[in-house]
């Protein structure tokens, strides 16, 4: 299968630079994913589509202010560096800028006008990976999230190119646990006054956790799909989602996914315990889903538009169908949806 099949045209005027104003006014396409129909709708129309007894499963997942600006210790040349993972303590998976002059034993400084010629932030090179992929090790005094609230700046897309004014905006109103690279995006579109409308109405709420890590800033570089390697993710579910998850399962209800990020942890736990009761659990995926896959947890899922040749638009043709996805994004392209992190969003049912 060819990465090059799931390519297709988007006029640049078509990615969204900032958020709406309000979360629930994004527009929403949904298709349907047996008979490859189309529907053009608001976001709260999200509720018609939804019966009681259906769960969502939201990642609460919390972006990082993961990106850093500073120095070179031996040239004061500018450097630029963006957290991925915590490997361990204070060592951590990042991606420097320019990777070809930050070599492993390089010192970068951070935060040096905020405390009168010393650094609040050094961050030693231990490892050289490709692609501008390093491991740092930080030094400093405090606490390390507070510092990064002060010094670092949300890591928005680099198709983004507007400063972003309020941080939470890239934030879910559910983000919970500190870890994200980036946004869960389909989950944006949420306010707390909607979720509370949908539990009222007798949808289930179900909160897992998937860290976004280094997949989400790397293209896919092979010209066959099955070629192409996941990075590893973190991901966790609670003994009382588990349970969520048992009874969703044996119930009438469909089990809907906000999100890839949310799909690709339902079908790592749906993996990982087959036909047995889910339990409690944490670890690392690197699931890819393309067509071809057989879904075995979501039975709908929403998101919002991808890049070409993704492999979020690969996940998301494995659900609804390759064909049906690319006509759907064509009539999102004529009827001038909003794409990518703060566009509009897609329902696959």
């Amino acid at each position: 299968m060819n990465v090059s099949d799931f390519d297709f045209e988007l006029p640049e005027r078509l990615i969204a630079q900032t958020p709406l104003k309000e979360r629930t006014a994004s527009r929403l396409l949904v298709l349907h994913r047996t008979s490859g129909q189309t529907e053009h709708r608001t976001f709260t129309d999200l509720a018609a589509y939804l019966n009681p007894g259906d769960t969502l499963v939201l990642n609460e997942t919390r972006v990082l202010p993961a990106r850093l600006f500073g120095t070179k210790a031996d040239t004061g040349a500018k450097a630029e560096l963006l957290l991925l993972k915590r490997i361990e303590g204070d060592r951590w998976e990042t991606l420097v800028r320019p990777g070809k002059k930050i070599r492993a034993g390089t010192e970068l400084l951070f935060g040096m006008e905020a405390s009168g010629g010393e650094p609040l932030l050094r961050a030693t090179v231990e490892e050289e990976g490709e692609m501008g992929a390093r491991v740092v090790r930080f030094h400093y005094r405090g606490i390390f999230q507070e510092l990064l609230d002060r010094l670092g700046e949300m890591p928005l897309p680099p198709y983004i190119k507007e400063t972003l004014s309020d941080r939470e905006r890239y934030q879910t109103v559910y983000a919970k646990h500190a870890g994200s690279a980036a946004a869960p995006t389909a989950g944006l579109h949420f306010t707390e006054h909607f979720l509370e409308q949908l539990r009222a109405k007798g949808v289930k709420l179900c909160p897992i956790t998937l860290h976004v890590g280094l997949g989400t800033f790397r293209p896919v570089s092979a010209d066959k799909v099955e070629e192409h390697e996941m990075h590893a993710e973190w991901y966790s579910v609670s003994e009382e989602s588990a349970a969520m998850l048992n009874e969703a399962r044996h119930s009438e209800g469909k089990i809907v996914a906000v999100g890839t990020t949310s799909a690709r942890t339902l079908e790592t736990i749906g993996q990982r315990f087959g036909e047995q009761p889910i339990e409690a659990c944490s670890g690392w995926t690197d699931i890819f889903i393309y067509p071809g896959y057989q879904f075995t947890m979501v039975e709908a899922l929403l998101t919002n538009f991808h890049l070409p040749k993704s492999t979020l638009v690969m996940l998301v043709s494995a659900l609804a169908g390759r064909d049906n996805v690319l006509n759907a994004y064509r009539e999102a392209v004529e009827q001038e949806y909003r794409f990518f992190s703060f566009g509009d969003a897609m329902f696959i049912t």
